[in-house]
């Protein structure tokens, strides 16, 4: 009922997961990230377990293809199931149990996976991966191109309704974490929260207290003349 994308960023180090499908909220049970440890995403007939119990090994440093053998050999229900994850070190594992949904399989790549299940055909995870590894934007970019790449090839057979997409990069709080739970056109509500985010929240958010920082910056004055420098820096631009 679904496919994404888990991913390490080798510039920055930072982890993330993108995911769409015709189902309801799936942000909320299916990615699972943590800085300085790895990302996974857990569908098809969902485990909401794998993903916490999964980045507990990624953080004790198991190697994603451990964390896959063992979260897959504690399940009975695992031939209904569906996991992809990426570790710290950029490595990638996947499963497909054979009684996911057709089209379903997945793709690794070079620090990162595309899996997907209930899919019109095995184009939507071609296309997905390769737009995915032929960019050089952001990551936040890639994840939204590739994703949209994987949509024109006919995405989850049954339509849309939901989308979501989480980076952590470095702290224990995400730096980016979007969610669509329920819309006609997840894909661009999803890109138009993005676009959002980089405003005033992406301004503010530079002050937020941090590993090394444990206060951040509260004064105002400061934050706000921040938020103005980026307005007009937009204004600019569009200009």
């Amino acid at each position: 009922m679904t496919w994404s994308i888990v991913a390490r960023d080798p510039a920055t180090g930072a982890f993330g997961v993108a995911v769409t499908t015709r189902f309801f909220a799936v942000g909320a049970l299916c990615p699972h990230a943590m800085s300085g440890a790895g990302a996974l995403a857990t569908q098809a007939l969902i485990n909401p377990t794998w993903g916490p119990r999964g980045l507990a090994m990624l953080k004790d440093e198991l190697p994603a293809h451990e964390v896959v053998r063992w979260l897959v050999a504690s399940d009975d229900g695992r031939e209904a199931r569906q996991l992809h994850v990426v570790d710290r070190d950029g490595k990638t594992a996947a499963f497909t149990g054979r009684d996911c949904i057709g089209w379903c399989g997945h793709k690794a790549g070079d620090g990162f996976s595309v899996a997907g299940n209930m899919l019109a055909g095995a184009g939507v995870v071609e296309a997905t991966f390769a737009s995915f590894a032929a960019s050089t934007k952001t990551l936040a970019e890639r994840f939204l191109d590739a994703l949209d790449a994987g949509q024109a090839e006919g995405g989850d057979k049954r339509g849309k309704q939901s989308a979501a997409l989480i980076i952590y990069a470095g702290e224990d709080y995400p730096a980016l974490s979007l969610r669509v739970d329920d819309h006609a056109e997840p894909l661009a509500e999803l890109r138009r929260l993005y676009t959002v985010s980089r405003g005033r929240a992406a301004a503010f958010a530079k002050f937020y207290a941090t590993r090394d920082n444990p206060s951040g910056i509260w004064d105002r004055s400061v934050i706000e003349a921040e938020v103005q420098r980026l307005e007009a820096q937009e204004k600019t631009g569009a200009s």
